[in-house]
């Protein structure tokens, strides 16, 4: 029931969601739609072929609009007509090798599309909860293997950690300089890897073992070691959506960072992942490539601030989610099930474990 309420909260609610024709955008816009929230997106067209979200269903009232965060002006259009109580910004260049490849683009999307919406809500003359939605990479990782807590210090090795983490340091200046005392309440949101159906990007872990399942060739893996906070999609959405309930009601305890991962003990290996997908017979022929890009070997997140006082707990165990999204891939490639059909498969079993 708890997270049933959760979703139930926001029917009604105003919600503009940048990014929203992403992987993690199209989950929360179908989910968010479907239980009769007023949603409003605003995003570049969808950059990968297949989309989920073109493959979704939205319903009638449903407002999707093409447009970049970098354009301030039709930005600004967006965000007062669609007069939000709640934002969730997740539009975002997310790749870390693309952001080697555009590391100006990266900054430009990451950090200066950030700064357009903090600008644009200092001019806004109404109430609005905002959940801003960065990364667990946004930590300075000295590969101690410790996991990250929320007051650790931010780094960024990479382009794409760096303006993650300049966008944090971006995020907490404009809270506590223009809306310590205003009806603006700000939160930062920092997931681990998020999997689940429906992501197609490119140099990610799950969609690249998908693909080469499709295309009967091996599997490229970089760094079969590297240890990271994998966690099925739902996971971080229903954090995002606890945090923004939490903003509405209590602004002041709530308006800080948030970690959303796994149990730390749920922490594994690449080389895990593609172990079960062996046993799934998804994952064949497996080559081995030396990386010459820096990318983090450990990381972990600490959850227990969320767990203690936002009342998030992780529902699937990296087995289950890992599990779970091979299915999705594997009945969406048989055709038997809509994409819509598929998303509410998955939620009706996560809520169904959750309230076990």
């Amino acid at each position: 029931m708890e997270l049933e309420k959760t979703l139930k909260y926001y029917k009604g609610k105003r919600v503009l969601i940048t990014g929203h024709t992403g992987f993690k955008g199209s989950w929360l816009a179908y989910i968010l739609d479907s239980i009769g929230a007023e949603i409003t997106g605003y995003s570049l067209e969808p950059k990968t072929e297949p989309s989920l979200f073109k493959s979704l269903s939205f319903s009638k009232n449903f407002n999707s609009i093409i447009g970049d965060i970098r354009d301030k002006k039709k930005f600004k259009q967006t965000v007062y007509s669609s007069n939000p109580d709640f934002i969730f910004h997740l539009a975002a260049q997310p790749l870390v090798i693309e952001s080697y490849n555009n590391p100006k683009e990266t900054f430009e999307i990451n950090f200066n599309g950030t700064l357009n919406l903090l600008e644009i809500l200092k001019e806004l003359n109404s109430s609005v909860q905002v959940v801003f939605v960065t990364t667990d990479k946004v930590y300075e990782n000295l590969e101690l293997g410790f996991p990250f807590v929320e007051t650790d210090k931010l780094g960024g090795k990479d382009p794409y950690s760096a303006s993650k983490a300049a966008s944090e340091i971006l995020i907490d200046s404009y809270s506590k300089s223009f809306f310590k005392n205003s009806d603006i309440n700000i939160a930062t949101a920092r997931a681990g890897n998020v999997i689940g159906g429906g992501d197609w990007s490119d140099n990610r872990l799950i969609p690249d073992i998908i693909k080469a399942k499709q295309n009967n060739r091996p599997l490229n893996i970089r760094n079969p070691k590297a240890i990271r906070p994998w966690q099925h999609v739902l996971e971080p959405l229903f954090g995002y959506l606890k945090l923004g309930i939490g903003l509405s009601e209590d602004s002041q305890k709530y308006s800080s960072q948030w970690n959303f991962g796994p149990e730390i003990e749920d922490s594994i290996t690449v080389e895990d992942i593609i172990d079960i997908g062996k046993r799934l017979k998804i994952v064949g022929e497996v080559e081995y490539e030396r990386s010459v890009l820096v990318e983090a070997k450990r990381l972990k997140l600490n959850i227990i601030k969320a767990k203690e006082q936002l009342g998030f707990k992780p529902v699937w165990n990296a087995q289950q989610a890992i599990k779970t999204t091979f299915e999705w891939y594997n009945a969406y490639n048989q055709r038997n099930l809509s994409t819509n059909d598929l998303i509410n498969k998955d939620l009706l079993n996560y809520l169904n474990q959750y309230e076990c």
